[in-house]
């Protein structure tokens, strides 16, 4: 019933909706009004009739009251979750009663909304749920493909990298150059053969080569292959990573390390579709799909003459942003689960785990090192510990005072709950604001990237609270 129920949303041009309300007049004036936002609107006064119409036909979103006689919002709330995942739960609630808010969210709601309504408020917190279905649903559309093809190692499920998973899963299937941008150890090369796995040449080769790791004297026989006696010590043909790459996805990472000659080269190769081994007259006709990395920002290399600008546009035709870390709300956890799993096969410990102690304890650490840090923390543990339970002791020392000193921070702030409500929201918002812009280094465009704030809602807040920033 319920896959039915997914298969006709699938086929809708509008987001359809079911309202809650007990009120039945604020119900009624809602419903008409959010119709004429071009949504699906079905209003319900009876929570018992709404929970019958959504086991029915499932909706997109679900928007209800929490406070209501006989059931509530959380039967609601739990009843939409069991009739279908995909569908986003809002609830609504006056302010006296957030933290049945919250816990309606750590259930499974979307968001929540506060009584007396603000409509733009409530629009933006629709339109955000109906945007992350789509995203979720496009998320997994790609793992399917790459659970069968094998390369679904990229693990996570924060909103940061649900739209990142959206986004190869939109762009694989094409030929466009891909420029994926993260810092060390996020996962770049993961994203690049997702990209070649989702796309029509994932049969021919993936081809990669770290340009950082490879001397510049060697580089250009690497990539275009050499001629035997083109220089001393050639005395066979050799192909190079192009040639090897034709009909695949060739993936240069870190290719800000390119020298700029071979920059030139490359773009030519990019322009004409064949190479020139090194000491060859002929050239070669070549076609790959050119997947590329960076942890530069290749724009400043630009103004400092190190990257061509011309080689940018022509690689960044689409551009994958991946976030660190430190950004991905959530994650640790799944991918400390995806590890141990690992770790269970490879060294043969079927009931290896991590306690829940240790679990925090690393949840409450930033990871400079991204991905790569935590993997590399968590294998050490598994080879060091004795024990099948990995225990908060197991964890290395700089990590656990790390959490430490979070848990501190957190029961200060509880310490001082007794502040008025608006004026702590207020408080925390300015000091929150206050540390992304600096994290940012005072670039307003990249805080509200890295916050996923409009930038237009972050200037309206640095003005409501007074936030001096260098425009």
């Amino acid at each position: 019933m319920v896959k039915n129920a997914n298969d006709d949303r699938a086929r809708r041009t509008r987001a359809s909706l079911v309202l809650v309300d007990d009120e039945e007049g604020m119900c009624r004036a809602l419903g008409k009004y959010l119709t004429t936002e071009e949504y699906e609107v079905a209003a319900f006064s009876d929570p018992a009739k709404a929970i019958e119409a959504i086991r029915a036909k499932p909706p997109d979103v679900v928007i209800t009251d929490m406070m209501m006689p006989g059931l509530t919002g959380m039967d609601v709330l739990r009843a939409a979750r069991k009739a279908c995942e995909e569908t986003s739960v809002i609830v609504m609630t006056g302010y006296g009663s957030i933290e049945g808010a919250i816990g309606a969210m750590k259930e499974g709601a979307f968001d929540y909304v506060t009584k007396p309504l603000n409509m733009q408020a409530l629009l933006e917190v629709i339109a955000k749920a109906c945007r992350h279905n789509r995203l979720v649903q496009e998320n997994e559309a790609l793992g399917e493909t790459l659970s069968r093809t094998g390369e679904n190692e990229f693990v996570g499920a924060s909103p940061a990298v649900t739209e990142v998973l959206a986004t190869v899963a939109k762009v694989a299937p094409t030929d466009a150059p891909v420029l994926i941008w993260g810092e060390s150890g996020t996962g770049k090369e993961l994203i690049a053969r997702a990209v070649h796995a989702g796309s029509p040449r994932r049969k021919k080769r993936f081809v990669a080569i770290n340009c950082a790791s490879i001397p510049e004297s060697l580089i250009e026989s690497e990539l275009f292959g050499y001629e035997k006696g083109a220089f001393t010590g050639a005395d066979r043909t050799k192909l190079g990573l192009m040639e090897l790459a034709h009909e695949g996805t060739l993936f240069l990472d870190e290719i800000g390390e390119l020298p700029v000659g071979l920059q030139t080269k490359l773009l030519r190769v990019l322009q004409e579709h064949e190479i020139q081994r090194v000491g060859a007259v002929r050239t070669t006709p070549v076609d790959f799909r050119l997947v590329a990395a960076t942890n530069r920002d290749l724009k400043e290399a630009i103004e400092r003459k190190e990257f061509r600008e011309d080689l940018f546009y022509r690689i960044g035709v689409i551009t994958v942003d991946l976030p660190p870390l430190r950004e991905r709300a959530g994650d640790v956890k799944l991918l400390v689960e995806h590890f141990v799993r690992r770790a269970r096969r490879s060294m043969k410990r079927p009931d290896l785990e991590v306690s829940p102690e240790a679990l925090a304890a690393l949840e409450g650490y930033r990871y400079p090192g991204n991905v790569r840090e935590l993997q590399n923390v968590l294998e050490r543990m598994f080879v060091l510990s004795d024990n099948d339970t990995i225990k908060l002791e197991d964890v290395p020392a700089d990590i656990r005072e790390v959490a430490a000193g979070s848990r501190g921070s957190a029961s200060s702030a509880a310490a001082g709950a007794a502040v008025d409500y608006r004026e702590a929201k207020d408080r925390f918002e300015r000091d929150y604001l206050v540390r992304l812009i600096n994290d940012a280094g005072g670039n307003i465009s990249e805080a509200a990237r890295m916050s996923g704030i409009s930038r237009r809602h972050l200037y309206e807040m640095i003005e409501k609270l007074g936030i001096r920033t260098e425009r």
